[in-house]
């Protein structure tokens, strides 16, 4: 039996899918799958045996509708499919496993849990709901597979990339601690100055070198925040995918935002405090398998507007980001501290 799953963005829920495909792989090592998603995402999944990975071409030949009836058609080409795990459930994937369907193939889709997370929002029930790992395995349970999450490392890369990243490390006789100071939406955003702050209470009191993480849109800024960050290396634009996964796990600790850096660095088996603002972990997306006082965010008993966003879009309805600004890096860091992360 073969079972072909979609999941092809974000990158963050990409990899959070790894959990899941690892305890498949282990409890039904009979039942073959293809994996579709993008081809910068590999690097996720390299160290899984037995996974096939279908790269679709999202920006020419599989755009678009008759674009997607080719993509089922290519797929179908490479391997016959018995099921479908849609973990996306957008339209492209309702259109591709609309496709399945009508040729009399069984689909199992993600349920989201929009109506709970909004409860969340609204502050109606503000309550843990399910995380994103768990409902992946709803998917596969709902198809006739329980499955239980992996509890090793998840992201395992390449050897080259390790030894990469090993020499790197070991240039710095000292704590290597990741910073990834931006996430996509702006209520996600710790201010600069909070984080500037913090890594120099951490460094008057550690022998540290920081390593700044990002996306390509952050270039500038983490030109300038290294500017200000001495001990600092900029990594955007440095490194590829695979070699940034291998550095997160030689370091000694990772400090971001509600992120894909922040999921990446907890799935390659690295320590990680996560600084959340208009999101919360109530909604499902917290750091997998770290503890929970390790993300930091203002209680929402003390600050009830708060998680005001699922995703971290819109406008802080306050106007003075209080989740954010009443986060100080003294805070930050006394949590930190008590944590005895170090």
């Amino acid at each position: 039996m073969r079972l072909l799953v979609i999941r092809t963005s974000a990158m963050g829920d990409v990899a959070l899918t790894t959990p899941v495909l690892i305890g498949m792989r282990k409890q039904y090592p009979d039942i073959e799958m293809v994996l579709l998603t993008r081809q910068s995402f590999k690097p996720f999944f390299s160290s899984i045996n037995g996974l096939s990975l279908f790269f679709p071409d999202l920006k020419k030949i599989h755009k678009g509708l008759f674009g997607l009836i080719r993509l089922y058609k290519d797929i179908n080409k490479q391997a016959k499919i018995d099921i479908v795990i849609d973990l996306h459930d957008v339209i492209r994937s309702k259109i591709l496993r609309l496709l399945f369907r009508l040729s009399g193939v069984p689909v199992s889709v993600i349920d989201k849990g929009r109506s709970e997370k909004k409860s969340v929002i609204t502050g109606k029930k503000k309550v843990q709901l399910k995380h994103s790992v768990e409902r992946y395995c709803d998917v596969f349970a709902k198809a006739g597979f329980p499955v239980k999450p992996s509890k090793n490392i998840w992201i395992v890369p390449s050897p080259e990339a390790l030894v990469k990243a090993e020499t790197m490390t070991n240039l710095k006789n000292e704590l290597n601690i990741g910073v990834a100071p931006y996430a996509k939406h702006k209520l996600k955003m710790w201010p600069e100055e909070n984080m500037i702050r913090l890594l120099e209470l951490i460094s008057a009191n550690h022998k540290c070198h920081f390593w700044l993480f990002g996306g390509n849109e952050d270039s500038e800024k983490i030109e300038v925040f290294q500017t200000r960050v001495p001990g600092s290396s900029n990594l955007v634009g440095k490194l590829n995918l695979d070699e940034e996964l291998a550095l997160m796990s030689k370091l000694d600790l990772m400090i971001a935002m509600d992120s894909s850096n922040m999921h990446m660095a907890a799935l390659v088996g690295t320590k990680v405090i996560s600084i959340w603002g208009g999101t919360d972990p109530l909604s499902g997306f917290g750091a997998w398998m770290q503890p929970d006082e390790y993300s930091i965010r203002i209680p929402v008993d003390e600050l009830s507007c708060r998680p005001c966003t699922t995703y971290g879009k819109g406008e802080c309805k306050r106007g003075d980001f209080a989740c954010m600004n009443w986060l100080t890096p003294e805070i930050v860091f006394h949590k930190m501290n008590n944590l005895k992360i170090w």
